[in-house]
């Protein structure tokens, strides 16, 4: 691509951390970028949008700007606010502090603001570094993805889906192998922990190790074989083999009037 694009970067780690500010860094090399994020960490807010009181969007400067709400809400509100006439030509969630495979597109913010990339018709891609360490480097991670970037065109992905893009740590050395993936299976053991306060009151932690189960060609097995692991996820949750199948047990007739056997 020739044409300086219109770039919005956000994340749920909130607008001070490495990743975004990495990625901020590269893009901005070439691209028209503006950064729209969480005034603080929104880990796991999923695809939420705050609708019980007003949000507010402070600038850092004229391209940096932070919202004291999730994900979403920054999207949300950079598309009505900065990007009213005319629409970014791509939105770039992460690159988050820690892996977003399997089970966990479910739960995670940065994979949310992707989808509400997906939503608004904008390509998007949702970044995570698996086993992200305190300082690990970030530069490396996010100049693969100006990089690849630059390649969606080719890939001509429909409107509803998106890419969600998974690196191995940072070892020091250039990231170039990538594998596009489907999701990996993940289980959590005691993922609530009970404990009691100096008051008496029992409060919980929501907590756990994982368990990947070993499946060939998903995201765990790609970072787990250091390679960059991409997997087109699509909106449309809906089970058409099922649906298919279900379809034989439509009736015109009321359920109450089934005959039982």
């Amino acid at each position: 691509m020739s044409a300086k694009r219109l770039i919005l970067i956000t994340n749920d780690d909130g607008y001070f951390s490495d990743g975004i500010n990495a990625l901020f860094k590269e893009f901005s090399k070439k691209d028209e970028v503006f950064m729209v994020a969480p005034d603080q960490e929104q880990s796991a807010s999923s695809h939420s949008l705050t609708l019980h009181r007003p949000l507010r969007m402070r600038p850092l400067d004229t391209r940096r700007f932070v919202v004291d709400g999730t994900p979403t809400d920054c999207v949300m509100l950079a598309m009505h606010v900065l990007f009213k006439k005319r629409k970014p030509d791509l939105i770039v969630s992460g690159i988050n502090h820690g892996g977003n495979m399997g089970d966990d597109v479910t739960y995670s913010g940065t994979v949310a603001a992707a989808i509400e990339g997906a939503i608004l018709k904008v390509p998007a891609l949702a970044i995570s570094m698996v086993d992200y360490e305190v300082a690990m480097p970030m530069s490396r991670a996010a100049k693969f993805v100006v990089k690849f970037s630059n390649k969606l065109d080719d890939f001509d992905l429909p409107p509803n889906v998106f890419l969600n893009i998974n690196f191995p740590p940072d070892n020091g050395k250039a990231y170039r192998d990538y594998e596009f993936t489907k999701q990996g299976i993940r289980h959590y053991r005691d993922i609530v922990i009970n404990k009691t306060d100096p008051r008496g009151r029992p409060y919980y932690w929501v907590a756990g190790k994982p368990k990947w189960k070993a499946s060939k060609g998903s995201d765990f097995s790609a970072t787990q074989n250091r390679k960059v692991s991409v997997t087109p996820v699509k909106l449309d949750f809906t089970d058409r083999e099922t649906l298919e199948r279900l379809k034989d047990f439509s009736e015109s007739k009321p359920l109450s009037k089934r005959t039982k056997k």
